[in-house]
């Protein structure tokens, strides 16, 4: 029994998710019908609407993610489905409104509108606990049917911990059990003893190697991603003939690619600084009633072809900080600083930026000048990066942190350069939401307990290389 509903598991996944989104659709109809009998009678309204409910959320899940709880922490799956739920309750409300406004209803204007509002709302707030449920419930589910799997650690040049790090927040799926270097007698042997494997600093014949025996004996393989293999992955197979050839093209913007991004910049920036003009009055009053000091602060930062320019933020620091990285409990940061900075309000007006030209909505991360040449010392490939404007959003915003490693920074900004699109773009636009909700993972800074916790996973990549030479 326990081996079907293993294999099984993908299909439970499905069906859980089929399950939520029923009863999601059901309260909502259910609320709206209390003044819309026809909303639960086969009626050409509760088509359309059951139709743009479910196509809404499932656009929408597309862009913050569905799902999954096979591969995601149960707290962003639930913030991104709420996120996809609202956005859909509220179009299809609208849908529902439209439908009840014409001549056939004899209606000029909808009768409800401020009891249907707070029925939705209310519809909302019980979705909410659906999700929650149907989340948690679903992640109790599924890892007593699938255990974690037992992996093993392949190192090879370079250091484990950042790795060992991001691999143990996920002990649910996942649980390294050993840790071998490249060269050990056993290692092939020890592969068959374990359900996957993690890759780490193997050049391309070693991984190449290693994969070809993996895939030979059905062993899942985690590799850690280089400058090539974003190239690789972001290929696309050509047949000439009968011969097969991989082709890597450049990427590059096409005309009115540039045209169309140019013109949302400025209309989106524009509309922005519209928007939040309220926000940033009281923001710069309060910055300035804190400590007298400049309400904005500029500072030479690097976009395309490597030009410099002048990027615009609220300040957020002490005048005479300086431009060391940020610590946690750092005293630099004032008290007013330390709100807007939790919730991205500082980066306001770089719109003012965008419409000057000097970046885009969306694009590679600005960095200082200082640690571009920092950088591209040690990883030559960081130049890369200056192929496209810098963006006030972007992957590396998204799903970087303060403290996130250079070069994971980089590959972060060159996959969305490797996969540019104007839908990827409107994507990230939406997804950029996301992080607003989860200010903690943006703003998460360099402190004392990381960096205690670090040296503790060092010492467990130790034990664990140590057992591994004393079993062999």
């Amino acid at each position: 029994m326990k081996n079907f509903l293993f294999k099984s598991r993908k299909s439970i996944v499905l069906l859980l998710e089929l399950l939520m989104y029923v009863t999601l659709a059901a309260v909502l109809f259910v609320l709206l019908s209390i003044n819309n009998p026809q909303v639960l009678r086969l009626s050409r309204t509760s088509a359309i609407m059951l139709v743009t409910f479910f196509f809404s959320c499932y656009m929408l899940g597309r862009i913050y993610g569905k799902y999954d709880i096979d591969e995601r922490k149960s707290k962003p799956i639930i913030i991104s489905i709420n996120l996809s739920n609202f956005m859909a309750d509220v179009v299809t409300f609208l849908m529902m409104v439209i439908m009840n406004t014409n001549e056939v209803t004899n209606n000029e204007v909808y009768p409800y509108l401020g009891v249907d509002i707070l029925w939705t709302l209310l519809a909302f707030v019980i979705q909410m606990l659906v999700v929650a449920v149907f989340t948690y419930g679903g992640n109790w589910i599924y890892f007593r049917i699938v255990p974690p799997e037992d992996c093993l650690v392949v190192r090879g040049s370079g250091d484990l911990t950042h790795l060992i790090k991001g691999v143990e927040k996920y002990r649910k799926q996942y649980r390294i059990t050993k840790v071998m270097d490249k060269d050990d007698p056993g290692l092939l042997e020890e592969i068959l003893h374990h359900d996957s494997v993690f890759l780490s600093g193997l050049d391309a014949k070693e991984s190449a190697v290693l994969l070809e025996y993996c895939y030979s004996k059905r062993r899942n393989v985690y590799r850690t991603m280089e400058v090539p293999d974003l190239v690789t992955q972001t290929s696309e197979i050509l047949l000439l003939e009968d011969e097969s050839v991989i082709r890597s093209s450049v990427k590059e913007k096409s005309m009115h690619q540039r045209i169309v991004k140019r013109l949302a910049d400025i209309v989106i920036s524009a509309m922005g600084l519209v928007i939040t003009s309220p926000l940033l009055l009281i923001c710069a009053i309060l910055i300035k009633a804190e400590d007298g000091g400049k309400v904005i602060f500029s500072q030479n930062r690097v976009t395309i072809s490597g030009r410099f320019f002048k990027l615009y933020k609220l300040r957020t620091m002490r005048e005479d900080a300086g431009e060391e990285l940020v610590r946690g409990g750092d005293d630099r940061i004032t008290k007013v600083g330390r709100f807007i900075r939790k919730f991205r309000i500082d980066e306001i007006p770089q719109f003012v930026n965008v419409i000057k030209g000097e970046m885009s909505v969306v694009g590679p991360r600005a960095e200082m000048a200082d640690r571009v040449y920092m950088n591209a010392q040690e990883m030559p490939e960081y130049l890369y990066r200056y192929r496209m404007k810098a963006g006030i959003t972007g992957y590396a915003q998204i799903h970087g942190k303060y403290n996130t490693s250079p070069k994971d920074k980089l590959l972060l900004d060159l996959t969305y350069i490797q996969t540019f699109s104007l839908w990827n773009d409107f994507k990230i636009l939406f997804q950029t939401m996301f992080v607003l909700f989860r200010p903690e993972k943006s703003t998460e800074a360099y402190d004392e307990q990381a960096e205690r916790r670090q040296e503790q996973i060092v010492r467990e990549v130790d034990d664990l290389l140590r057992n591994g030479k004393n079993h062999d």
